[in-house]
């Protein structure tokens, strides 16, 4: 509820995020399509504008939304830090992976024609989806683990116990 400056007179926000309801249901509204376009622009970047990079950061940017409305602590009970540090590694396993397994065929690293030798169009349409996937993987947990670092203390690792954490 409003109410008045007693100095000024004029009308006071609410200071809590929890009053704001509109701003709540318009992100849970909101996240799903944000996640949906990042997908897209994950998926589509190598035939246009986009890629990894920009999908995995406007994925983040959906869970950052969502971690400043309802807060990183919510965040971190909906995707847990361990779950992050899991998605980091295996982003980067995939793009090496990917690699790896051009090497072992004997072809180039990332000669993505080597997934597929019947069809190389077709291995290199895979083998792009599949970098880009790791590639906006890791960025999303790289993000995520970013701002619940910066914004929760209390979450970060290895933090001496003596140091008080204010909610």
């Amino acid at each position: 509820m409003s109410r008045r400056n007693p100095v000024t007179g004029a009308f006071q926000a609410p200071r809590l995020i929890e009053h704001q309801s509109v701003l709540r249901v318009t992100c849970k509204l909101l996240v799903p399509f944000i996640i949906m376009f990042a997908v897209y622009v994950i998926t589509h970047g190598e035939l246009g504008p986009g890629g990894g990079f920009q999908g995995g950061v406007i994925m983040a940017a959906a869970f950052i939304f969502y971690g400043l409305v309802f807060g990183a602590a919510r965040l971190v009970d909906r995707i847990p830090l361990r779950v992050t540090d899991f998605l980091m590694a295996a982003g980067v396993l995939l793009y090496a992976g990917v690699g790896l397994h051009n090497l072992l065929m004997g072809s180039n690293f990332l000669d993505y024609s080597a997934l597929n030798p019947a069809h190389p169009s077709e291995g290199e349409a895979l083998g792009m989806t599949l970098v880009e996937y790791g590639v906006g993987i890791t960025v999303t947990s790289v993000f995520i683990t970013i701002y619940v670092t910066i914004t929760e203390p209390r979450f970060m690792r290895g933090r001496p116990e003596n140091v008080k954490v204010t909610d």
